[in-house]
């Protein structure tokens, strides 16, 4: 079958042929209609992710939208070594699949999927969100954050913060304050904290959660007792590592709080892309995608698009954007 396929880690995938799954006892072979590049594919593919293996000689791919034996449309979720979601078939455990609703297209239920997955179990397990609490997104710009607005609304939060460094971008998105991180950023984000944030979705680390935490904390220490601030750090796109001072967390509120695998067992995860996905026509999600047909891998490994980038193992068709 016709897969990518990652040789050696930290080098883009190739195009080319690899074996065809056979499934075992709790096993399924999907066929596979789109496969998302997503941050923590590349993550696992270079090496760098803390659950990526130890060599090449895979196919990549932690999710995916496709048909199984029977022609039921399917989400599938960590597809079983080394048959990853971008090849013409992968291969699912029995228990890693949820059906996909009639009015999403494969395109459609995928982004969304990949976009929103990590902040609906974020509010919905981690952080709690309770109706009416404030949430500020941090890296609202791409698509996990684009997608993480729309969830922290769906789940009744009363206001939403979108920061990011493109002011450009945090104009288009539906968000109560949005603060780009120029000059006036962090006495905005001051103000904000001030008036209360009881969520924050970090999806970047690095120095754009400094200048956020910094915010939060600086000169609290309230005797009467600061407001409890839940901080779920989600990705690393702008650093794995930030300086954080003992006295941030004695003299505030703030909880520092993970959200992903390890953190969350994975039948959560896939439990809360069932859900997702479920809600998604009535709620209206919108993910904004790129659609190409995987033999392009290669050649867009290593883009930052402004979308979600879609990968059709089975596509006859060129380009889309949905």
């Amino acid at each position: 079958m016709k897969a990518a396929i990652v040789h050696a880690l930290g080098v883009p995938p190739s195009y080319g042929d690899f074996r065809e799954p056979e499934p075992g006892d709790g096993e399924i072979v999907v066929t596979v209609h789109a496969a998302p590049l997503s941050p923590i594919v590349k993550g696992l593919a270079s090496g760098r992710h803390y659950a990526s293996g130890k060599s090449g000689g895979f196919v990549p791919g932690v999710d995916g939208v496709g048909t199984d034996a029977l022609g039921r449309r399917v989400y599938f979720l960590f597809p079983k070594a080394p048959f990853g979601s971008m090849a013409e078939k992968a291969l699912a455990l029995n228990g890693m699949i949820v059906p996909v609703p009639d009015m999403l297209s494969d395109e459609q239920a995928a982004a969304i999927a990949t976009a929103g997955l990590a902040s609906w179990i974020a509010l919905s397990r981690r952080a709690l969100l309770q109706k009416g609490d404030t949430v500020l997104v941090n890296g609202a710009t791409g698509a996990a954050g684009g997608m993480a607005i729309q969830t922290a609304r769906y789940f009744g939060a009363g206001k939403v913060i979108a920061v990011g460094r493109d002011k450009v971008k945090l104009d288009r998105l539906d968000a109560d304050v949005k603060i780009a991180f120029d000059g006036d950023a962090d006495r905005a984000l001051r103000d904000q904290f001030d008036q209360g944030v009881d969520v924050v979705l970090d999806f970047v680390w690095g120095e754009p959660a400094v200048r956020v935490l910094r915010a939060a904390t600086k000169d609290r220490g309230s005797r009467a007792g600061e407001p409890r601030l839940r901080f779920v750090q989600l990705g690393t796109m702008a650093g794995d590592e930030i300086p954080i001072r003992g006295d941030m967390l004695r003299s505030t509120g703030l909880e520092l709080i993970g959200s992903g695998i390890g953190s969350v067992p994975v039948k959560e995860l896939l439990a809360g892309a069932g859900e997702l996905l479920a809600a998604a026509p009535a709620a209206g999600f919108r993910a904004p995608f790129k659609s190409l047909p995987l033999s392009a891998v290669t050649d867009v490994w290593n883009e930052a698009p402004e979308v979600r980038c879609l990968l059709l193992p089975n596509a006859k068709a060129c380009a889309s954007t949905g």
